[in-house]
C-alpha cells in the first residue's frame, strides 16, 4: 500500500467516526425536540386559501386532516416588505413536490406566505408546485407572534409545528428560523441541496440559490 493510500484510509476512517458522531448528535437533538412541552396554546388564526379561483377563509384548526397528525407550516418569505419571492425559500419549495405525498402519511403540510394569494399562486404554478397547499397570513398576526415577521413587515424563513388535541385545543409545539440567533444554516436538513454540495471536495462554497439560472433550459 502506498503512503497516499494509507493516508487516505486513515483520514477516511477519521471522517467515518465523525459522521457516526454527527448522526448520533442529530438523533439526540431530535430526542430533545420531542421532549419539548406540548401545552403552549395558540390562537385559531384565520388564513386565506385559493379554491376554484375564489379566495376563501380557513382557520388554523381546519388545516388538520384528522386528530392524529401534527401540522407543519413552512414560513415562505413573500409579502409585505418582501415584495418578491425569496430565492432560497423557492429552492426549498421546489423540493416539496415529490416530498409532500410522503409527508402526508404522518403530517399535514402547507406553505404560509404573507402576501397576495393570487399573485403567489401564479408564481407557484410557474414553478410547477402541484399538490402543495398554499395559504396567506397577510391579515393574521401568526408570523409576527412566532417571530417570522418584523414590525416593518420584513419576512423571515422558518418552519412551525402545531398540534390539535381531541377536544380541539390548538398548541404550538416547535418553531425554528433559518436565520438563527447564532447565525444561519438552521434549516439545512430540510433541503438536500446543501448536503449534496457538502459531499464534494469544494463543499458548498459561496453558492446562493437563484430564481432563474442563465443556463437553464426553461
Amino acid at each position: 500500500m502506498s503512503s497516499t493510500e494509507s493516508d487516505y484510509r486513515e483520514k477516511r476512517e477519521a471522517l467515518h467516526k465523525a459522521e457516526v458522531a454527527l448522526r448520533e448528535q442529530r438523533e439526540r437533538v431530535a430526542e430533545l425536540r420531542r421532549e419539548l412541552p406540548r401545552d403552549t396554546p395558540v390562537e385559531d388564526h384565520v388564513f386565506e386559501e385559493l379554491e376554484s379561483d375564489a379566495v376563501r377563509q380557513v382557520r388554523l384548526s381546519e388545516l388538520f386532516s384528522d386528530g392524529t397528525k401534527p401540522l407543519v407550516l413552512l414560513h415562505f418569505m413573500y409579502g409585505k416588505a418582501q415584495e418578491n419571492p425569496c430565492p432560497m425559500c423557492t429552492m426549498w419549495a421546489d423540493g416539496y413536490i415529490g416530498t409532500v405525498p410522503h409527508l402526508s402519511r404522518r403530517v399535514d403540510f402547507a406553505i404560509l406566505v404573507a402576501g397576495d394569494l393570487g399573485e403567489f399562486s401564479r408564481y407557484a404554478e410557474s414553478r410547477g408546485w402541484k399538490g402543495v397547499r398554499i395559504l396567506s397570513a397577510a391579515d393574521s398576526t401568526i408570523k409576527r407572534d412566532l417571530g417570522f415577521e418584523t414590525e416593518e413587515g420584513g419576512q423571515m424563513p422558518g418552519v412551525s409545528v402545531f398540534e390539535k388535541s381531541a377536544d380541539g385545543q390548538l398548541t404550538h409545539f416547535y418553531s425554528v428560523c433559518a436565520f438563527g440567533p447564532d447565525g444561519g444554516r438552521m434549516m439545512d436538513l430540510l433541503s438536500p441541496v446543501w448536503n449534496f454540495f457538502d459531499l464534494t471536495p469544494e463543499g458548498r462554497g459561496d453558492f446562493m440559490p437563484s430564481l432563474r439560472y442563465a443556463d437553464a433550459s426553461d
